[in-house]
């Protein structure tokens, strides 16, 4: 870690703290050349790997901006769709694994989504799912009715 007043090599920790509901660690440094104290934040990176093999850092945005189109003309908010980012990558961060097919994060957003709108749901789901006839359709909606009638 270099000095961003000195560019020194070396700093000392001071200080840790959990920061982002433990997703990012904030640290106080100090540089022992020129005494100065600074802040770092840091995070475990997440990779995505698409299906053309290509590989990309994770974005919440790219997720808000996919399901945005989804939810056009529905009661979905901003921050609904900030929420439902916020959830996709703390599911995928519980998996353990630095590097996710973007596969995995389609089958992420599922969830929430449901949760969130079902006709936003259901028109991410025909697009994500290849939906190639009315009984994918109605195969979705049946399962949609059954847990309503369950919950």
């Amino acid at each position: 870690m270099h000095c961003p007043f000195c560019r020194n090599t070396d700093s000392r920790v001071v200080d840790s703290r959990t920061a982002d509901d433990g997703q990012s660690i904030r640290r106080r440094r100090q540089c022992p050349e020129c005494g100065k104290r600074f802040t770092t934040i840091e995070t475990a990176s997440l990779t995505v790997t698409k299906r053309s093999g290509t590989s990309e850092p994770f974005s919440r945005n790219k997720i808000m901006n996919g399901v945005r189109k989804a939810c056009q003309g529905r009661p979905v908010t901003e921050d609904d769709l900030a929420v439902l980012a916020q959830k996709v990558e703390e599911t995928l961060r519980s998996q353990g694994s630095a590097v996710i097919d973007a596969y995995e994060i389609g089958l992420a957003i599922l969830g929430p989504l449901r949760e969130l709108d079902e006709v936003a749901y259901l028109r991410f789901a025909s697009v994500y799912q290849g939906f190639e006839s009315l009984d994918d359709f109605e195969d979705a909606i049946i399962s949609l009715r059954a847990d309503h009638t369950v919950g």
